[in-house]
């Protein structure tokens, strides 16, 4: 049996070879809110459907009460402790490392770091519908997020 091999690659041989399989976090981009810090490791610009970064919460941190409404998120707790809350009622829910969080579209919800360690949770967004139009990066979504709240985009991101 002979093996043929193509000079002329198809698109689908170019678009497997260009494509990314692994990102490693030591690459991550970091990203400083008042509120947390999220390192930036897989942009939803180079994902059909989603994006990965690392959240990092120092004791007492916790961002706003908030929900997303095209998103499915997935969180992994790495390390430290904290308490997840839902709803406008606060329901409360401990988490420790090893524990896995799913936050359903239009959820609101917010993690509260507990104690004297950080919280870092690896963090998974799943968009419902394909990457958002309007915010077809991170960058895009982070300045949206800083005029939304009147924060600088240009001392929240700290890093390439």
């Amino acid at each position: 049996m002979k093996t043929v091999i193509s000079l002329h690659p198809s698109a689908l041989d170019l678009e497997l070879l260009l494509t990314q399989y692994v990102f490693s976090t030591q690459d991550a981009i970091r990203y400083r809110f008042p509120t947390h810090v999220n390192d930036l490791v897989i942009d939803r610009a180079d994902a059909e459907a989603s994006e990965v970064f690392i959240v990092v919460l120092e004791p007492g941190e916790s961002p706003p009460l908030h929900a997303h409404h095209d998103t499915e998120q997935i969180f992994y707790v790495l390390e430290g402790a904290g308490t997840l809350y839902i709803g406008e009622n606060h329901q409360s829910f401990r988490v420790t490392p090893g524990d896995v969080v799913r936050i359903p579209p239009h959820t609101l919800h917010r993690i509260q770091c507990e104690g004297e360690q950080a919280l870092r949770y690896l963090s998974v967004d799943c968009f419902v519908e394909g990457r958002p139009k309007d915010e077809p990066t991170w960058d895009a979504h982070v300045r949206a997020v800083c005029a939304a709240q009147g924060w600088e985009f240009d001392k929240v991101r700290l890093g390439d």
